[in-house]
């Protein structure tokens, strides 16, 4: 059940004391790592000078990375035997070999030993709805998780009795695990009503919930339905009034709804049997008393052996940014939790338990608000939900561990798995947007923002870069504005995307508030303007390609910090929590994020 090791380190490190000293050290003292995560974002990189990639590579890679085609550098970066690039010409520069075995080393490992061929198969009943990379996460999960808990009913004894899913969306995970061979009995936690309607939909077709009864009288039901209109037989009242009109008795008047509009019933588990039982809400913390309160009221336990002793491990694929630290919490926060499983993804939702950054971190920029983005509230800043979770991260050096938005964003990239061509047309993407950053600045529609880090005052805005001899490409960025995708046909060329990000600014109602500033300012902007920006900056592309190639790649540190702070804080709470670790529980090629943290408490 246990792993060998409790975090899955490079065999490097003799024990995970000394990877976490070591991690943590790197992650704080070296500058190129503090730059290319946290201190460079790409909407920057043509709004100062000098240009942001002379200042923040290193001078001694650059001649090098920039003859480097896009597949070549993330080769060296990633997969390349280092030890054997002695006859290669010309050679990586030594600085640049060093920083790359120390992000290796620190990186956790991520291939997967299972073997997916010898674990049960999904139903075509079970797996409906699921495309292939969730059929794979699925499979690979609610085998995990049933002989997770089979090992701790047998070396812990302590028997689950019900599976709790954090954020549990169509219910995919709760659905296999309620079906043969697992026949768990799973409480979905959902916040979302559309969501849960349709996942109990599809636990009737799966066969682990009861259709409802619909009595009709088919002859009437058929006569009815032909001399009515499309709009009238979706509206319930005109099929009342019809009903009636056939003086049909109201014990048994045909009921022509469709299925999906019946309350689904509540049905109570077969022993030997998986069920599912949803409870609608919306977790702000690890706190389970409201679902424990739930189960008990609605008596979902009468007829388990065990309902004096409910015992829960709380489960979830996916826990997008602090749902997962709840998930975790969850396991010393409540009597019933027994274990815990949780897979977390989205690490740029997560929150900043620590506030801004301060003058300790002269190369991380604050996390800037949207300037047609939702107004984030002031407590926000400092979330005691948010990330780091441990004392360690927390107190770490004094100042602790802190991540901003960008580094969190970076953690959410799959470097080892871009192809050639996905990279040119991302590639592609992150340069059309930089370069609109820059008409955007020199147009007036946004400012340049300076960080004051002495105090962790809040950034000032200016129009203009004033010159000053403090101002440099770390301690000054500009306001972020929210594009988001656009049609396909805008990726076609720099004018095609610029016309279409204004078309969007302008006519999406979700930036109502902000179109006003875009026709005033870009209205005017012609195709030569657009013209002679792509001349000057597109022999720059290059630039782009290779620093985001370098975020990424340093960014798998920033995501093994994020796992090591959750085994962290588990490992703090010995006194409740018996054993915990991390693992890789899906094909990194099919589920990126695959690292599961586990915690399981002592018995009572």
């Amino acid at each position: 059940m246990i792993p060998s090791k409790p975090l899955p380190y490079p065999d490097c490190w003799s024990d995970p004391d000394e990877y976490v000293e070591r991690l943590l050290e790197f992650a704080t003292t070296s500058e190129t790592f503090q730059i290319l995560c946290g201190g460079v974002h790409i909407l920057d990189f043509f709004t100062s000078e000098p240009s942001l990639f002379s200042s923040v590579v290193p001078p001694d890679w650059q001649a090098f990375i920039l003859q480097c085609d896009s597949m070549r550098l993330l080769d060296l970066l990633m997969r390349d035997d280092l030890d054997a690039l002695e006859e290669q010409e010309p050679r990586p520069p030594e600085s640049l070999l060093g920083y790359i075995r120390d992000i290796r080393r620190f990186a956790l490992a991520r291939e997967c030993s299972s073997d997916e061929d010898k674990l049960p198969k999904l139903t075509r009943q079970v797996s409906v709805g699921m495309k292939p990379k969730k059929i794979h996460e699925v499979r690979n999960f609610a085998s995990y998780v049933g002989k997770l808990s089979d090992d701790i009913a047998a070396e812990c004894h302590q028997k689950i009795t019900h599976f709790v899913d954090f954020g549990s969306g169509q219910n995919y995970l709760g659905r296999a695990l309620a079906s043969a061979p697992y026949n768990k009995q799973i409480v979905a936690v959902e916040g979302r009503e559309h969501n849960i309607a349709s996942a109990k939909e599809l636990d009737m077709f799966a066969g682990v919930s009861e259709k409802p009864k619909i009595m009709r009288n088919k002859k009437l039901f058929l006569q009815q339905l032909d001399s009515m209109t499309p709009e009238d037989k979706l509206d319930p009242k005109a099929l009342r009034r019809a009903a009636k009109a056939l003086k049909i008795s109201e014990d048994h008047v045909p009921d022509f709804r469709p299925r999906a509009d019946f309350e689904q019933p509540v049905y109570a588990p077969e022993e030997g049997k998986g069920f599912i039982r949803y409870v609608t809400g919306r977790l702000e913390s690890g706190d389970l008393a409201d679902v424990v309160g739930q189960l008990e009221e609605k008596s979902l336990i009468d007829n388990n052996r065990d309902q004096k002793d409910l015992r829960l491990m709380a489960i979830s694929i996916h826990s997008c940014g602090n749902l997962s630290h709840h998930g975790i919490r969850s396991l010393v926060l409540n009597p019933h939790v027994r274990a815990i499983a949780i897979v977390g993804c989205c690490y740029n939702l997560m929150t900043e338990k620590l506030g801004p950054p301060t003058y300790k971190h002269p190369y991380m920029r604050p996390s800037l608000q949207a300037m047609n983005g939702r107004v984030l509230r002031e407590s926000a800043k400092r979330d005691p939900e948010g990330f780091p979770m441990s004392e360690r991260l927390c107190t770490y050096q004094g100042d602790g561990v802190r991540l901003n938005i960008t580094a969190q964003m970076m953690a959410c990239q799959a470097p080892q798995n871009w192809s050639e061509a996905e990279s040119d047309a991302f590639f592609n993407r992150h340069y059309f947007r930089a370069v609109l950053q820059k008409i955007f600045l020199d147009r007036g529609v946004i400012g340049k923002i300076y960080h004051h880090n002495g105090g962790g005052e809040a950034p000032q805005e200016s129009a203009a870069d004033d010159g000053s001899p403090q101002s440099s490409p770390f301690n000054t960025s500009t306001n972020p504005v929210i594009i988001g995708s656009l049609r396909k046909a805008c990726y076609t060329s720099f004018q095609a995307y610029v016309r279409g990000a204004i078309t969007k600014l302008t006519t999406n109602s979700e930036y109502h508030s902000y179109s006003a500033t875009i026709r005033e300012k870009m209205g005017s902007i012609t195709d030569d303007e657009i013209t002679r920006y792509e001349a000057v900056y597109g022999p720059r592309k290059r630039e782009i390609s290779a620093v985001w190639s370098l975020m990424a790649f340093s960014a798998v540190v920033v995501e093994s910090l994020i796992v090591t702070d959750r085994w962290l804080f588990l490992r703090q709470h010995s006194d409740l929590v018996k054993h915990c670790w991390a693992e890789t529980v899906f094909d990194y090629r099919e589920s990126p994020r695959n690292l599961v943290v586990v915690g399981i408490k002592r018995p009572d």
